[in-house]
C-alpha cells in the first residue's frame, strides 16, 4: 500500500509517499481501507520534530481516518468487513495511509449523514472539543462559556456541543468568521482582532482555549469564582488561578470510541454540521499541511485517499 511517511524532522519536504507493507490486525483490531484523513495541526507538529522522539521515526501521519472494514481481528465483535467507520488514532499508526489498523475501541460507525471525507473531519477534532468541554471543563446545561478560536476544526465544534447541551455560548473568532460562527448557534460571536472579549461576555463557567498566549491570560477576568479555564496548548497559569479563585488545566485529547458513537448520534440528528474546508489528494499531504500551517483555514482540512 501507500501511505505518507517522515524519516527525519522537518518542514512539509520530509513528507514523501512510498510503498509500505498493508498491516495485519491484532485480535481486538480492524484493518480499515481508508477513504479518507484529515490533516490536524498534530500532524506538522509532530512533522516538526515538537511531540515525539526521533526514535519513533519513520512514522505515517493522520491522526484521524474514515474508511471501511476489509478484515476483523479474531476477538472483534459488533462490527463487520464492508462497515463504514471512523476513528482517532493514536501516534504509532497513522491515517495518511491507503489501510490502516484500529483498535476496535477506537472505532465508531460512520455517521450516515456524511460522506467519507465529511466523517474523516469528525474524530481528533470533534473528540478533543467533547473532551475539553465535558470531562476536563465539567460543562453542564444552564452554565456560561467562551470558546476562543471557535471557527477552526475544534472550535467549530465545541460551539456546536456546547449549544446541543444547553450551555450559553460566547465565542471569539476574525471579523470574516464573525457571520458563520453565529450560524452555528453561538448566543454572541466577538470579534477579536476589534472588540475586547473583556468588555463583552458575562461571568462565565469555563473559558475553553484553543488560542493561549495574551488571550489565555486575559481570560481569567471573565472566569466566575470556581471556574474552569481548559487548554489545549499551554498550562495555564496556577498562581492565576488561585488569584481569581478558579481553576486551570491543560490536556490532549484521547481515542474513544464511545464518545465518538455519540457525536456521530448528535450530527445524525442533525444538531452538530461538519465544516470542510479544503480537500487534496493523498499525494498533496506536503500542501495540504503547509495550508493548514501557515494560512487561515474555517473548519477542517481532509486528505481524500480512496
Amino acid at each position: 500500500m501507500q501511505a505518507v511517511r517522515i524519516h527525519s524532522f522537518g518542514g512539509t519536504e520530509v513528507l514523501t509517499l512510498e510503498d509500505v507493507p498493508k498491516p495485519e490486525p491484532g485480535d481486538y483490531e480492524v484493518l480499515v481501507r481508508v477513504q479518507a484523513a484529515s490533516v490536524n495541526p498534530v500532524d506538522y507538529k509532530i512533522r516538526n520534530g515538537k511531540y515525539l522522539p526521533a526514535d519513533q521515526l519513520p512514522l505515517t501521519l493522520g491522526r484521524d481516518m474514515c474508511g471501511t472494514i476489509e478484515k476483523c481481528g479474531r476477538a472483534v465483535t459488533g462490527y463487520s468487513e464492508g462497515e463504514a467507520v471512523y476513528a482517532m488514532l493514536p501516534t504509532d499508526r497513522g491515517g495518511y495511509a491507503e489501510y490502516v489498523v484500529a483498535n476496535v475501541a477506537h472505532c465508531a460507525p460512520k455517521p450516515e449523514r456524511l460522506d467519507p471525507i465529511q466523517a474523516a473531519a469528525v474524530p481528533l477534532a470533534a473528540l478533543t472539543a467533547w473532551q475539553g468541554l465535558f470531562d476536563h471543563g465539567r460543562l453542564k446545561g444552564g452554565q456560561r462559556v467562551l470558546v476562543h478560536g471557535a471557527a477552526g476544526g475544534v472550535g467549530h465544534f465545541a460551539v456546536q456541543f456546547a449549544k446541543a447541551y444547553g450551555a450559553t455560548v460566547y465565542a471569539t473568532c476574525s471579523e470574516g468568521d464573525l457571520e458563520w460562527v453565529r450560524s452555528l448557534g453561538v448566543d454572541k460571536a466577538i470579534d477579536y482582532k476589534n472588540q475586547r472579549f473583556e468588555d463583552e461576555v458575562p461571568e462565565v463557567d469555563l473559558v475553553y482555549d484553543l488560542v493561549a498566549g495574551e488571550t489565555q491570560d486575559r481570560s481569567w477576568w471573565v472566569l466566575k469564582q470556581g471556574g474552569i479555564l481548559v487548554s489545549t496548548l499551554t498550562e495555564p497559569s496556577a498562581d492565576k488561578a488561585r488569584e481569581h479563585g478558579a481553576e486551570g488545566t491543560r490536556y490532549t485529547a484521547h481515542p474513544d470510541g464511545r464518545q465518538l458513537a455519540e457525536i456521530g448520534r448528535l450530527i445524525d440528528a442533525g444538531r452538530v454540521r461538519v465544516q470542510v474546508d479544503k480537500v487534496f489528494a493523498l499525494e498533496e499531504a506536503a500542501e495540504a499541511e503547509h495550508v493548514l500551517e501557515d494560512e487561515h483555514v474555517r473548519g477542517k482540512v481532509v486528505l481524500k485517499v480512496a
